[in-house]
């Protein structure tokens, strides 16, 4: 170990920080920013902060009581640590772990499958201990180019992106299975969505193909899942920092030099795949040869477009072209479709379709009797942006899984539906309509979603927005009718 004083940046106090001695100022920088505080801090003693807790709900819980271990095991081999907000404490919509895979490569041994496999299940149980009522978690991974340099794959080949695709069907097969194992045990929040495209037959990397595939199988047999969306790439930032990691998520990386101008470790890794030593290298690269293959942005995009099925989310494409081109289908002039009357939480609501010759759904109409004029405005406004969706191509379920557990007056008791007995907003009533119709699967029950089962205590609910009260309402109707806060 050693101890330095530095801070998070340049303005930043500088602080006592104690790391790995193997570890650079960038890492302790990163520890200095991760940790609560602005006392000494020590590697361990931050990581417990956090896992400790993790360890108490664990017990609590009857889950495996080694978690904890190995949570402090993937942060000292550097394989793998959780953003910022669980560093400190903090509550998050969607908390996210980042996974390096390049600390999951050894020398003369290649990528770990079992393990980067089991850290993902780790990754998830944690990230759902640490915040137990988000329905949404970002499972992820970073640094694929100092992988793909250590096998010695050209980041711009086939090769390459079916090993990232591989990994990304590895991840999202893992991670979804986890998160079926943890509605079982704790309880679901979300029904299980349309599964990703299938992993690739075969890669690179030995083994990667089948432990996705069995991956994916183990998903794919689950009925409900504990969260709505599991995996995600995100911009990079302190937790990549600390685990040493050159290059975010997919991105290649675009300079063999560090800003210190040595070889990065992605560049020393594709030398050594080679076998080239640092001398031969030299004098290959004083003779003219290009010992770097340059990355243009169509290869950073066509490496996007590999991973991108398994992820629920990710930086947008460089070249800043979508990931394909879409052609509006426009509904036939004379249109099937139905009206569905129901009641939610004692205001009526009109929900219309329109349909293509097929069945599928390409258009919605919300109506709300009881709504303000701006608010049946947005309403409008809303359900035509909905409506050219559909029609653009966007499936249903990503609609339905973006709108369901919206909470707004008003909610409550539905009628008129036996399909949905109670409903947290209108929207959450109308999306929760349109999977049982259109998708053929009900979404889990607004009370799942707001139960605590891991000793966190019910959840806090979420503020209601306003709506206009009938100017007119009858003198019975207005006697029950009360002040909250």
């Amino acid at each position: 170990m050693r101890r330095l004083a530095i801070g998070a940046d340049a303005d930043s106090a500088p602080r006592a920080v104690t790391v790995p001695a193997a570890w650079d100022d960038g890492a302790a920088a990163a520890l200095a920013a991760l940790a609560p505080g602005d006392g000494p801090v020590t590697l361990a003693d931050a990581a417990e902060r956090w896992i400790g807790p993790l360890r108490q709900r664990a017990a609590a819980t009857g889950f495996d009581a080694g978690l904890g271990d190995r949570l402090h095991a993937l942060l000292r081999t550097r394989r793998g640590a959780p953003g910022a907000e669980i560093w400190q404490g903090e509550a998050a919509d969607q908390p996210r772990f980042v996974l390096n895979l390049a600390a999951f490569h050894e020398p003369g041994a290649g990528f770990d499958v079992e393990s980067f496999a089991a850290a993902v299940t780790d990754a998830v149980s944690a990230l759902t201990l640490a915040a137990p009522t988000a329905s949404r978690i970002a499972v992820g991974f970073a640094d694929l180019a100092a992988l793909l340099a250590a096998l010695g794959l050209d980041y711009d080949s086939d090769a390459a992106r079916a090993v990232a695709a591989g990994l990304g069907a590895l991840l999202r097969g893992r991670a979804d299975a986890a998160s079926a194992m943890l509605a079982e045990r704790l309880g679901g929040f979300a029904s299980v969505a349309a599964a990703p495209p299938a992993a690739p037959v075969a890669c690179a990397l030995p083994g990667l193909a089948a432990a996705a595939a069995a991956a994916q199988s183990a998903a794919s047999a689950a009925r409900h899942r504990r969260h709505r969306a599991t995996t995600a790439l995100a911009v990079p930032g302190s937790a990549e920092a600390l685990l040493g990691i050159e290059t975010g998520g997919i991105a290649p990386a675009f300079s063999p030099l560090t800003e210190a101008g040595g070889l990065s470790r992605s560049a020393r890794a594709w030398l050594s795949a080679r076998g080239l030593a640092a001398e031969a290298a030299l004098a290959m690269a004083l003779a003219g040869a290009s010992l770097f293959p340059p990355v243009s942005p169509a290869a950073h995009a066509a490496m996007h477009d590999a991973v991108a099925p398994f992820m629920a989310a990710m930086p947008a494409r460089r070249d800043g072209a979508p990931a394909s081109e879409s052609t509006a289908a426009p509904l036939p002039a004379r249109r099937k479709g139905y009206t569905q009357r129901a009641s939610v939480g004692g205001h009526t609501l009109v929900l219309r379709t329109g349909e293509y010759d097929d069945g599928r759904l390409g258009e919605v109409a919300i109506g709300l009797n009881k709504a303000s004029a701006p608010f049946r405005g947005l309403l409008d406004a809303f359900t035509q942006a909905v409506s050219i969706g559909l029609q653009h191509g966007v499936p249903l379920d990503r609609f339905v899984d973006a709108f369901t557990f919206t909470r707004f007056a008003p909610a409550g008791t539905v009628e008129g539906d036996a399909a949905v007995a109670r409903a947290t907003s209108p929207l959450d009533y109308v999306f929760r309509h349109l999977s049982r119709n259109y998708l053929g699967h009900a979404v889990a029950a607004a009370e799942e979603e707001a139960s605590d089962t891991v000793g966190q205590g019910a959840r806090e609910a979420a503020p209601m927005l306003p709506m206009d009260l009938p100017q007119a309402a009858p003198r019975a109707r207005r006697r029950n009718l009360r002040l909250v806060g």
